[in-house]
């Protein structure tokens, strides 16, 4: 039997509501690290069709263990992953785990889901391809992973501010109420 605080968080996460340029599917969950656990995981998709987009891809794990882990300091414990491919310039701009950290952390704020214990890493990664794959040429990939405990039992405001961070990664402009995003026009010649 599904204990209610948990049964409560899925709920939350099962409701909440995501952009429409973000996929999300519930995956099978890790079982070895709590003792009830959900999966989530979502791709943003192509925002124009037969054209290069980008795209971030991302996890996102709910633990609950009401044994309170010592490292939780609470039965739960949120265990995020984002990725999304970079130009190169941007790839070595010696800010970008400074930035994509603060995108996390401003996406959680912006939510209004509180937090504490938060720890993570940014990995930046720079490539080339050689032999077979030199027509691949130079690549950056920016990859966030982290973890926080939630601060009180709204789960949907964590999950959100997840999907925003990948949305923020792959380059969409922000969603906002009440703002538009100005696009460029060209005036009829």
């Amino acid at each position: 039997m599904v204990p209610a605080p948990f049964a409560t968080a899925l709920e939350q996460l099962r409701a909440a509501s995501f952009r429409s340029e973000l996929v999300v599917s519930e995956i099978p969950a890790p079982g070895a690290v709590a003792p009830y656990s959900i999966a989530l995981a979502a791709d943003v998709k192509p925002v124009r069709h037969d054209a290069d987009s980008d795209f971030a891809t991302g996890r996102f794990i709910l633990l609950y263990d009401p044994e309170i882990p010592d490292a939780w300091n609470a039965p739960f414990r949120i265990v995020a992953y984002a990725q999304a491919p970079l130009e190169t310039d941007i790839g070595v701009d010696p800010f970008l785990a400074d930035v994509a950290w603060s995108w996390l952390t401003d996406a959680l704020d912006a939510r209004g889901a509180d937090y504490t214990a938060a720890s993570g890493t940014a990995t930046k990664i720079l490539s080339t391809g050689f032999g077979e794959l030199a027509v691949q040429g130079d690549g950056a990939q920016i990859e966030l992973r982290a973890s926080w405990t939630p601060d009180g039992a709204d789960f949907e405001s964590h999950v959100e501010a997840w999907g925003d961070l990948l949305c923020m990664l792959a380059g969409l402009p922000p969603n906002t109420d009440g703002v538009s995003v100005l696009t460029a026009r060209r005036k009829p010649a």
